[in-house]
């Protein structure tokens, strides 16, 4: 291990920065294409860019905007500056979506709030016959959205989901996946410092973090065909109060999955399809014992 990584590690260390030593180690792999285990030192013009690098890791600036890219699934998104990084968090939506596609030829697909496009790609790199939507309304985040989709048949829209549920047909989708704006105005006030260099809209759910939910239960049912799904990524605290809304809005079969670390991380929705379909009731009752 040579001394420019041992020291590049020591700075971000001493700024705070959560799992330093990988980090460093990505930064270092990033500058000079090497393992940052041997011994060969950096050139002059990659310690140059070590030195700016350290730098903006150390105020804090996300290591996946540092890089340009992110790695999710099984492909790479590019990522920067005015989107919100993709999380492996998120990996567990794409996969219920894609089980509830299963039998499906030919889906219709829609990613709202879609940002990098990381849950619509996965889910159209799975099912290359599904036809996917991508939707997203920030004018920072669009050029991300158009870089990662552009040649994979995957579609970009932008517009305002607050109103694009007018322009869709009744009974033309077959499932909805949306990551929205879930913090709620307390978690904003005390964001992580990485969190807060990310774009607030992409973050800010309201002052309960559920403006968005109210939104996708009420209006984006109509579009979807009858046993449709509609697929969400929650807050760790949020299922209770979004099976609520579903419910409310006349959505069956509500249950919710828990990401890889234990946490709840998704609810999922049918439109209902004139059979009878039990509601996860018993989900719903433990969820909102927690809250």
């Amino acid at each position: 291990m040579n001394a420019v990584f041992r020291g590049l590690r020591a700075r971000l260390e001493a700024a705070g920065v959560p799992d330093a030593a990988f980090d460093a180690a990505q930064l270092y792999r990033f500058v000079t294409g090497r393992d940052p285990r041997l011994e060969e030192a950096p050139s002059d013009e990659e310690s140059r860019r070590l030195e700016a690098l350290a730098a903006r890791r150390a105020a804090r600036e996300p290591l996946q905007y540092l890089l340009g890219e992110w790695d999710f699934l099984d492909f790479t998104l590019k990522v920067g500056p005015g989107v919100l990084c993709p999380r492996a968090d998120s990996e567990v939506v794409c996969e219920a979506a894609i089980e509830k596609l299963q039998g499906r030829p030919a889906p219709v697909v829609l990613d709202l709030c879609a940002g990098t496009g990381c849950l619509g790609l996965g889910v159209a790199r799975a099912r290359p016959d599904a036809q996917v939507t991508c939707v997203e309304k920030s004018p920072e985040a669009w050029p991300w959205l158009q870089a990662n989709t552009a040649g994979t048949g995957v579609a970009a829209v932008q517009a305002d989901i607050f109103t694009w549920y007018r322009t869709l047909r009744a009974e033309s989708v077959d499932l909805i996946l949306s990551n929205p704006p879930y913090l709620t105005a307390e978690e904003m006030a005390r964001r992580m410092p990485e969190t807060a260099r990310e774009p607030a809209a992409a973050l800010d759910g309201g002052p309960d973090g559920l403006d968005f939910y109210r939104l996708l239960t009420e209006h984006y049912q109509t579009a979807l065909r009858p046993g449709g799904w509609l697929i969400l990524e929650i807050g760790c605290a949020q299922a209770g109060a979004v099976l609520a809304l579903g419910r409310r809005h006349g959505w069956h079969s509500g249950s919710c999955r828990r990401d890889y670390g234990g946490n709840d991380r998704v609810i999922l929705l049918q439109k209902p399809d004139g059979k009878y379909r039990q509601w996860d009731g018993k989900a719903e009752e433990i969820h909102n014992k927690r809250l």
